[in-house]
């Protein structure tokens, strides 16, 4: 529909047409002899998003849109064909799950995975099947001018995975009349056993969005370097194990369709390995739904495609909070968009979480949020005088005193930022590039510079803040064995590391104990 919808709210942006378009470029033609002849082209890229697609020309600029022409329709060989894999960990250390989008109902085919070691013998596993409809928005622009359906969201769980082989599948919809429809074939290998000594390389960041390769506009088009963090994590992809993107995934902010923008984006990536997922304020919050915070940033979406699109190990999946194993590491992940104080189900999540983990076997015990819980020197926050999300480390703090937490991580914050081990705000060693012997407290990042437009710093230098930098980029943790870690950061304009840091670490310098987290002890023999 070409018809004028006016803005419910601030979340709904020019043009404010009844159909938002996907995606639009200025008509600056191409072509020298366009004044001319009135001939010149434009490039756009399509990607399969289930129905046909249609061009259309407007006068009026974003503002005052008056429709000109509209091309035939351009129609893509199976518009229904199951795209874009996401690997993910399931709830077991041997289980490997993969989504997929498709345009299949269960009613018109039955989706499956094939799949098997490499020249071995191969499976096939059901999946099982979900949507959502515009009755599951909660606001506009989701429920009204940015609503498009999401396709079938399929998720098959590949078990009994033998750790560190390599396994091949490919996504199938068998029809009524037997034939079967097909993905390509892609490859992953399996999770280590927890505790396993080996080499593994987990990703991790925040905030990083979508844009469009072919350089069109769209809504909420305010992330410039998330091309070249997918880019990095691409070539770089030999070197990783594991992608952990704490939040604010792709901004759609109610704008559907750029779902299925993302996930095309990340394809190479998530097909390949597990991409875990947590949850921001541009999936969850609107107001009057039951997030913690009752804004408008989700535009309307209340966490709803979020939670469909992406599948995480967690009991809850509205909750979004879980914890995975892999290999030495313990990643546990808070949902910032829900209370996480003492008292609450997700406080008594992040505590079990914490202390439920084998050291001997996991040494290296990591908390995720998207909201800074920790310390950060972000302009907004020192604005506010509280350097940190409102409550947030009041209230998590000592469990990662106790139960000994190496690195927190956070996004939301569109910078990169490393502090001292610090706890009750003040650091308790000296920041350093190398740490060893027994613990002494957490060191918190944020690594929220993965593509969305870059957030200030304060001017002042605050004693816990070690590095700071204004660009974009991400973290890698790297673990060498169960004495040994490595993180680094890297710009993605290069791919090359401009802090970094190493953790040197026994078990029993894991057992000893400091500040606020003595165990209690007996005078007997």
């Amino acid at each position: 529909s070409a018809a004028i919808c006016e803005p419910e709210n601030k979340r709904q942006y020019p043009p404010v047409l009844c159909t938002a378009p996907i995606k639009y470029q200025f008509a600056k033609f191409k072509n020298d002899g366009y004044g001319k002849s009135g001939k010149g082209y434009l490039k756009l890229q399509l990607i399969n998003q289930r129905e046909d697609f249609s061009f259309a020309l407007f006068s009026g600029g974003l503002l005052k849109p008056k429709l000109i022409a509209v091309s035939n329709k351009v129609t893509f060989v199976n518009p229904k064909a199951p795209v874009y894999p996401r690997l993910a960990q399931g709830k077991s250390w041997n289980e490997m799950t993969v989504t997929w989008t498709s345009g299949y109902d269960i009613k018109e085919a039955v989706p499956f995975v094939e799949w098997g070691e490499k020249a071995g013998r191969q499976f096939l596993s059901p999946a099982g099947t979900l949507t959502f409809d515009r009755n599951s928005m909660c606001g506009a622009p989701a429920r009204t001018v940015g609503w498009r359906h999401p396709g079938y969201i399929h998720t098959s769980y590949l078990k009994d995975l033998w750790p560190d082989s390599m396994y091949t599948y490919r996504l199938g919809h068998r029809l009524p009349n037997g034939t079967r429809v097909w993905s390509k074939s892609y490859s992953f290998k399996a999770s280590p056993y927890p505790g396993q000594d080996s080499l593994q390389r987990v990703v991790i960041f925040g905030d990083m969005g979508k844009a469009e390769a072919d350089g069109s506009n769209e809504y909420n088009n305010f992330q410039p370097g998330s091309l070249n963090t997918t880019n990095q994590i691409i070539r770089d992809l030999d070197n990783i194990d594991m992608v952990v993107h704490i939040g604010d995934i792709c901004y759609a902010n109610g704008y559907l369709s750029q779902w299925d923008q993302f996930t095309a984006q990340i394809e190479p990536i998530a097909s390949t390995v597990p991409y875990m997922i947590g949850s921001g304020n541009h999936e969850r919050d609107w107001p009057g739904t039951g997030s913690f915070y009752g804004n408008l940033d989700s535009g309307g979406e209340c966490g709803v495609p979020a939670q469909t699109v992406f599948y995480t190990p967690a009991e809850n999946r509205a909750n979004f909070w879980y914890a995975t194993d892999y290999g030495m590491f313990r990643f546990c992940i808070a949902h910032t968009e829900e209370d996480w104080r003492p008292g609450t189900e997700q406080y008594k999540f992040i505590e079990h979480c914490l202390s439920s983990v084998d050291r001997q076997k996991q040494p290296w015990l990591i908390f995720l949020a998207h909201r800074v819980l920790g310390y950060s020197s972000n302009s907004y926050y020192g604005f506010e005088g509280t350097f940190e999300e409102p409550m947030g480390r009041e209230a998590l703090q000592e469990l990662w005193q106790k139960y000994k937490v190496d690195l927190a991580f956070y996004g939301h914050v569109h910078n990169y930022e490393r502090t001292c081990p610090v706890y009750q705000s003040q650091c308790v060693v000296n920041a350093s590039n190398h740490y060893s012997g027994p613990f002494q407290a957490t060191t918190h990042v944020v690594v929220g510079g993965a593509g969305a437009s870059l957030s200030d710093f304060i001017t002042s230098k605050i004693q816990w803040s070690h590095f700071r930098d204004f660009d974009h980029g991400f973290g890698k943790l790297t673990a060498f064995n169960h004495s040994s870690l490595l993180f680094e950061y890297k710009k993605s304009r290069d791919g090359n590391v401009y802090d970094h840091f190493t953790i040197s670490r026994d078990y029993r310098d894991v057992l000893a104990c400091s500040i606020d987290n003595c165990p209690r002890t007996s005078l007997a023999s």
